[in-house]
């Protein structure tokens, strides 16, 4: 994990592993907060698209699946999602029973659409689990836009192409990605930087 700290406020910016991501899916307090941490941490989705996705949304293309969304600014975009989440979603409104034009990430179990202030409060509380959990005091500083933050720092850390990671992640320009997103943060850009280093 990787902080730094805002410009002008309160609080850091997290960077968070491939494993850690991993790790906070796993604190969810329930089972919808699970997909909406995979949704934001495996699929780049902003909070507000998290709380939008059905299972419609899913679509099977040739270069695999992919989360058809509309998000900031009215803008279409479309997201890569892991095979293993799609399965999970598809499991989960089949399970409901839900149609599938419902929002999968709900509150309380009932079909109405979770709100971002649930979306802060369930990453809050999965944070100060694994604060427990670690005794690592950094996770209380993760924010839902981290998960963001790291989905796509995570695949700049992976070699994809920026260019790339700005058009699935529905960026406007490359200066706003690379200032607030490029891998030099990562865990990872981190460690193969260190092993450069004889005596770390």
């Amino acid at each position: 994990m990787n902080l730094r700290q805002h410009e002008g406020r309160d609080g850091y910016k997290v960077w968070l592993s491939s494993d850690e991501l991993d790790k906070l899916i796993e604190a969810a307090p329930n089972a919808s907060a699970g997909i909406a941490f995979a949704l934001g941490g495996r699929c780049g989705l902003r909070s507000q698209e998290v709380a939008d996705v059905t299972p419609k949304d899913i679509q099977h293309t040739d270069a695999g699946p992919i989360l058809r969304v509309v998000g900031k600014g009215e803008k279409y975009r479309e997201a890569w999602i892991p095979d293993q989440l799609v399965t999970r979603i598809e499991t989960a409104a089949s399970f409901r029973d839900m149609p599938d034009h419902l929002p999968i990430v709900q509150s309380s179990g009932d079909s109405r659409k979770v709100s971002t202030r649930t979306l802060r409060r369930w990453i809050a509380d999965a944070a100060a689990e694994l604060v427990i959990q670690s005794d690592d005091d950094a996770w209380a500083q993760v924010s839902f836009h981290d998960l963001r933050r790291s989905w796509a720092t995570n695949l700049a850390a992976a070699g994809v192409d920026p260019i790339l990671v700005l058009d699935v992640g529905g960026w406007n320009d490359l200066e706003t990605f690379l200032d607030h997103y490029r891998g030099s943060y990562s865990p990872e850009a981190h460690r193969r930087e260190r092993e450069k280093v004889a005596w770390l």
